[in-house]
């Protein structure tokens, strides 16, 4: 394992302009947030009311004004909402008005998937690179990126000012891998592993399991 850097996660962390710090916002309505920055993309007249982006969200206006009013005040009533306002603002307050630099550990089939993905670079997320312990893989180039020894992570992870770390390794390895991007100052991890991480409460952790999501598909066909 990589020899961990004494770094104070918490000096990692900055808060955004504006941003209502006294509100814990819900999941849920994050998810929604992003779907309703992806509706004001495709926007085509300046302004747009709260029941339009509900019907294109699969809403209801309510929800809509509720959602917006976890980070402030928007619109007026009878004219709506500002587009590029309002699209400028939500990104800002999401974080996702500027780069972030994101490393994937595991250069398997699913590392391989998930550096290839467009949709990362496109909404705002640089992978910088990627990382494996397996010395037949270390030094070998995967998707245009040379694979890199874990061991260099830490290093790597000062260099780029990497801020998200994807999990792309078995369930047996992950919880290492987690506690090294922790120890190197990493916030926030995306983690494919089907395995629930012990982390500080400061780190934000979101899961991806594939196969949870399959299983529960498969009752629905069942039910219906």
């Amino acid at each position: 394992m990589a020899k961990r850097r004494a770094v104070n996660p918490k000096d990692r962390r900055t808060r955004r302009p504006n941003m209502p710090q006294s509100k814990q916002v819900p999941d849920p309505t994050l998810l929604r947030i992003c779907r309703y920055l992806r509706i004001l993309e495709r926007a085509e007249e300046p302004t747009i009311s709260s029941a339009a982006i509900a019907e294109a969200a699969g809403v209801n206006a309510a929800q809509v004004r509720k959602d917006l009013s976890f980070f402030g005040e928007f619109g007026q009533p009878g004219v709506g909402y500002d587009v590029e306002q309002l699209h400028a603002s939500l990104k800002q307050l999401m974080g996702l008005d500027r780069e972030r630099e994101v490393v994937v550990v595991g250069a398997g089939a699913l590392g391989s998937a998930l550096i290839n993905y467009p949709g990362f670079r496109e909404r705002g997320f640089r992978v910088v690179a990627v990382f494996d312990n397996n010395p037949a893989k270390v030094g070998h180039r995967l998707r245009g990126y040379e694979v890199i020894a874990f061991d260099r992570l830490a290093d790597t992870i000062a260099d780029e000012h990497v801020s998200i770390g994807i999990i792309a390794v078995p369930r047996a390895a992950a919880q290492d891998v987690a506690d090294a991007l922790i120890g190197a100052g990493v916030m926030g991890i995306l983690n494919f592993a089907p395995i629930t991480l012990k982390v500080p409460d400061e780190v934000t952790v979101r899961n991806v399991d594939l196969t949870l999501q399959l299983e529960t598909l498969s009752y629905h066909l069942e039910v219906d």
